[in-house]
């Protein structure tokens, strides 16, 4: 018995249980078969499901399980990644709430909290993708920390060392000092900022009383950290100072007036100060002229005592108490509103501080090359290919990647540190001692002589592998399952991190495979408000996805989030999408029971109207079929579920049904009935990667099943022939009962009245062919066919026209004023075109199809005209 409404609660945990239980979304390798793989785009441990991630995985699972369906070894490997910094910042604030401070731990002591948290939280977001209906192979559920993708790491770590990509050394670093780790390049977010620009007065030494040189700044809290004061040497103002010094307010110390192209004379007043500690452009200055770096600033962003002054002040409250002083001091010259640039931490959304610290680098000019390469060539597809020009930039400009950060969960750094500072990277402290002792000659040294260096590894440095550490690839790059998995098909990810994750997969799979690791990169918009805002939970304008699937059930969500959704543009949000799939569900279930209600009677033949709609409905739906295909090789997954929802709620629903549908409390043929269960057969194969717990409620009841039998396995539609003229007169046809419904409503005619139908056209067998049907869905009592025009109210469909006769049932005074009304209104429509087309500028002027428009609408309105007289002559 199918239940009155669909409740989606009751059959989605069925339905999934059933699909683990049975393995349909385990792989292994079958060399029969040919392999269909997709990788996660492992979510943060830390995270819990979003819109975005919505989004992501109901377009992965889409994929996934088509493939599957057509028969092809589909594979979706699960996982999660570490996440270092955002880790570590949940298991402080952990520690916090229980009255422990990390500076308090060991390393593994707090490891040993990073793990507990892990456990508890790390597979959150992996249970919550089965709610949605995600296919994954659940058996591969990898760890970025598993310990066959640590030691892949290490091993890549070690190899890159060797070849001599990957070295240490000082350099302006991104600092983030609430993370207190470095972030790279491409971990900064600009944003626009409100400062404060301050004019400072710096005074001559052994100058007169306010003598001296000017600078402005937004960063009057490292003037302590000063190494000169630069003027361009072209710029007359400052020539007499060049070679001088001057005096750093507050604290006194003299600094030298250099001189140097590099400085604007028209930004600010021409003077720089030169902070080489504290500014990217002011370091490179720096050692151009062999000046003092001070670094004035701690880990966290407080002064230190090299500041001299507000030591241990944060560096934003230290910045307004300097401008206080500067103004007692009698330095401060002014201070102006001002808008500026600042780079902010993707991760904490701390404003960045440049550093100088010592960092391990991986160099990228000779890695990166294979990866713009096959990119631009389009061995690799960016879809949209709109994101290859922002890729082409970011290769062509890339830096050497800063790899360590200063944190204790992730992969630790395999390098280890004599007493000398010498340096040897090996993947153990007994690998290390080895080499200490045979390749340095150093036999006394020990184990506890060798110190292992503190920092661990970007995120990214992990993650980049993963498309070749889940199959194991680094370990063992022979295996079979590297062999017969790698490279996957499709990836699908968001465009923010194309560089960051994307881009250095594809370096990592050059290097290590030879190859690609994915063919196509589908990469997708981002999920916005209707204020046009990202979604996130610190504006609260995302609501909770386990929530909407309660209410609306995952398949709606699914459907109502690809509906407005195209590759890499952003969605716009709206909960009416998701009732829109919902209603969805409603109407093929709804549907169905009707079809399932309906009494079989084998003793009827087929009748003439429903062996057309058969034949009508079969080519409508392989002519979709192949609209679907051919969406899907172009990556229109939004389009191919449009074109799905069309088919299914105006061609089956709207149209195919009510042609077959049987009187009321009448039986229906056999013929007709098994043919409408196997179009439902395959609409709901067709629908199943699209919204799977219902297709496969309807598909189980639609016959009998074997054991074990179900939609997720069952063979993808395949693609039939099309009777293109059949679908032309059906589309003449609609139009036709359209039209008659539409004088019905503006009469105000009871759709339970019969109606006379006269037809004047030059092809009557069309119109012969469609009786059965235009009589049933138009109400039709009779048709006549006429060479002459007939009595009643007329109307055209193409060159045909038709004629109802009213005769009784409309009051002739009324229509007379309506279409007395409706001439001269199309009359002053065809003088407005006329005027357009009779001017030569316009004509000359305007693109072909535009004037070919304007004579159609001129051709049109006067077949209207003409129309509307002959009505008004039968109306008498």
């Amino acid at each position: 018995m199918i239940s009155k409404t669909y409740a989606p609660q009751e059959i989605e945990d069925k339905w999934y249980s059933y699909w683990i239980e049975n393995k349909y979304f385990n792989s292994k390798p079958n060399p029969d078969k040919e392999p269909y793989t997709i990788v996660i785009p492992p979510p943060n441990v830390t995270g819990v499901l979003h819109m975005g991630h919505m989004l992501n995985n109901t377009i992965q699972d889409i994929l996934i399980r088509k493939a599957r369906m057509e028969g092809k070894e589909a594979c979706w490997v699960p996982g999660t990644d570490h996440a270092s910094i955002a880790t570590e910042a949940k298991v402080v604030a952990m520690l916090k709430e229980r009255g422990i401070n990390k500076r308090d731990l060991s390393r593994d002591e707090f490891l040993e909290y990073c793990w507990e948290w892990t456990h508890k939280y790390g597979g959150i977001i992996l249970q919550q993708l089965r709610k949605l209906g995600a296919s994954c192979d659940w058996d591969r559920t990898a760890f970025t920390m598993d310990p066959d993708l640590y030691d892949s790491v290490m091993d890549v770590f070690i190899d890159l060392y060797k070849k001599g990509d990957i070295y240490r050394g000082h350099r302006m670093v991104n600092w983030d000092p609430q993370a207190r780790t470095t972030v790279s390049d491409e971990e900064v977010i600009t944003k626009e900022v409100n400062q404060k620009l301050v004019y400072i007065r710096y005074d001559l030494v052994g100058g007169a009383e306010g003598e001296g040189i000017i600078i402005a700044t937004t960063r009057p809290e490292t003037i302590m950290a000063d190494a000169a004061i630069c003027v361009n040497p072209n710029d007359e103002r400052y020539q007499f100072l060049i070679g001088k010094q001057v005096i750093i307010p507050l604290i006194n110390r003299a600094i030298d007036v250099i001189a140097d192209e590099y400085v604007e004379m028209e930004f600010g007043t021409g003077a720089l100060k030169v902070t080489p500690a504290h500014d990217t452009n002011d370091y490179e200055l720096g050692k151009k002229h062999n000046l003092a770096i001070i670094d004035l600033l701690n880990e966290d962003g407080t002064l230190n005592e090299k500041a001299q002054i507000l030591v241990g002040e944060d560096r934003f409250v230290a910045r307004k108490k300097i401008v206080k002083l500067l103004e007692e001091s009698g330095n401060l010259v002014k201070s102006e509103e001002y808008k500026s640039n600042v780079g902010h931490s993707e991760r904490t959304n701390a404003v960045i501080e440049p550093r100088i610290s010592e960092q391990w680098f991986l160099k990228m000019s000779r890695l990166s090359k294979p990866a713009l390469e096959n990119v631009m060539n389009d061995t690799i597809q960016l879809i949209p290919p709109k994101f290859k020009n922002t890729y082409r930039h970011w290769m062509e400009n890339v830096r050497d990647w800063n790899i360590s950060r200063q944190l204790w969960w992730g992969h630790r750094i395999p390098a280890f540190y004599l007493q000398d500072g010498t340096v040897i990277v090996a993947k153990t402290k007994n690998e290390a001692l080895h080499i200490a002792q045979h390749e340095y000659q150093l036999f006394a040294l020990t184990e506890e002589d060798l110190t292992q260096d503190a920092d661990v590894l970007d995120t990214w440095f992990s993650s980049w592998l993963w498309p070749i550490s889940v199959f194991n690839g680094i370990k063992k790059p022979d295996n079979e399952e590297i062999n017969y998995y790698y490279p996957t098909n499709d990836l699908v990810t968001a465009p923010e991190i194309l560089f960051f994750w994307v881009a250095r997969m594809i370096i990592a799979g050059y290097e290590y495979r030879g190859t690609y690791p994915f063919k196509n990169v589908y990469l997708t918009g981002i999920v916005r408000d209707k204020q046009g805002r990202k979604m996130s939970k610190s504006l609260g304008n995302s609501p909770d996805p386990i929530d909407l699937i309660e209410q609306y059930g995952a398949d709606g969500i699914r459907t109502g989030m690809l509906f407005s959704s195209p590759a890499g543009n952003d969605l716009p949000y709206d909960e009416k999408l998701i009732e829109q799939g919902r209603n969805f569900c409603n109407k093929i279930w709804n549907a169905f029971r009707l079809v399932k209600g309906w009494t079989v009677d084998t003793s009827l033949s087929a009748p003439e109207g429903s062996t057309l709609a058969v034949k009508w409905f079969d080519s409508k739906l392989n002519q979709t079929l192949a609209e679907v295909q051919d969406h899907f090789t172009k990556f229109r997954i939004s389009d191919s579920l449009n074109s799905v929802y069309k088919l299914i709620w105006d061609d089956f629903c709207a149209q195919y049904l009510e042609m077959i549908k049987p009187g009321f409390e009448q039986p229906i043929d056999a013929v007709t009935f098994e043919a409408t269960l196997e179009f439902f057969d395959k609409l709901m194969r067709l629908a199943h990667p699209f919204m799977p717990f219902i297709t496969e409620e309807i598909w189980q009841n639609i016959r009998e099943r074997q054991e074990k039998e179900s939609i997720c396995v069952a063979d993808f539609p395949t693609v039939g022939s099309v009777d293109t003229n059949l679908l032309g007169e059906f589309e003449i046809l609609f139009e036709l009962i359209s039209a008659v419904r539409n004088l019905r409503n503006t009469k105000n005619i009871s759709p339970k009245i019969e109606l006379p139908l006269a037809v004047k056209s030059d092809q009557p067998e069309l119109y012969k062919g469609l009786e059965a049907l235009v009589r049933k869905l138009a109400n039709v009592a009779e048709i006549n066919f006429v060479s002459e025009q007939a009595p009643g109210m007329s109307f055209l469909i193409r060159s045909d026209e038709f004629f109802i006769n009213l005769e009784g049932e409309i009051d002739v005074e009324a229509e007379r004023e309506n279409l007395t009304k409706e001439l001269a209104y199309t009359e002053g429509f065809l003088n407005s075109v006329a005027k357009k087309l009779s001017n030569e500028r316009f004509v000359q002027n305007a693109n072909a199809d535009v004037v070919e428009k304007e004579r159609q609408k001129m051709t049109d309105a006067e077949a209207k005209i003409v129309t509307l007289k002959e009505a008004l002559v039968r109306l008498g």
